[in-house]
């Protein structure tokens, strides 16, 4: 029996507590009370509809990305498991802030606690890059301008949240828009593997 960390394992590992993560947040919704007409209570939960939603594709596209990213990695390291768990971690904390928005409302302060649980793990993603970058010899996962960008939407939303929610919350969307288009290489392999077949 071998003892050695696979790619495979490190995979099915980070799969796991990330479909952990999307069940915790899917608990977090409740249907309204029955005394409330059905429109009402519908309107009651639209901001913790809105707020999962985004919540899910954000967790969503760092699967995606996890899955292309760990593809390439061909032995473990001490350094990227640690790395990796950073992530899973940093990760874990989107439920929570989804949560905050869902009990305590669409306000600027949950907006920007929220957007600190999201930017989190955009910090660990990083890291995990880098280490993972070191490893195989191979660029970046994603584009050094996208970063930049969702760096600034992210650090820009705390303070726009105190004027208009609204924008607020475009700019929380604009992240996950970017990052739904897969990074150049990822698209470049897709077609080599298809051009084989």
């Amino acid at each position: 029996m071998s003892l050695q960390l696979t790619a495979g394992r490190m995979a099915s590992f980070s799969d796991g507590v990330i479909a952990v993560i999307i069940t915790v947040m899917v608990l977090d919704l409740k249907v309204p009370a029955h005394d409330l007409p059905d429109l009402v209570g519908l309107r009651r939960i639209l901001p913790m509809l809105m707020i999962y939603a985004l919540s899910f594709v954000e967790v969503g596209i760092y699967w995606v990305n996890h899955h292309y990213m760990v593809d390439d990695v061909e032995q473990i390291s001490h350094g990227l498991l640690w790395a990796n768990l950073v992530f899973l971690f940093t990760l874990s904390l989107i439920p929570f802030g989804t949560a905050w928005v869902g009990q305590r409302g669409l306000t600027p302060f949950a907006l920007s606690l929220y957007v600190i649980c999201c930017a989190l793990p955009a910090v660990s993603w990083m890291v995990l890059s880098i280490v993972i970058s070191r490893r195989t010899d191979m660029p970046f996962a994603g584009s050094p301008i996208k970063q930049a960008i969702s760096s600034a939407l992210y650090i820009g939303v705390i303070p726009v949240s105190y004027r208009s929610l609204a924008v607020a919350m475009v700019m929380l969307a604009a992240v996950s828009v970017l990052w739904l288009i897969p990074p150049k290489r990822v698209l470049q392999r897709t077609r080599a593997k298809h051009s084989y077949q």
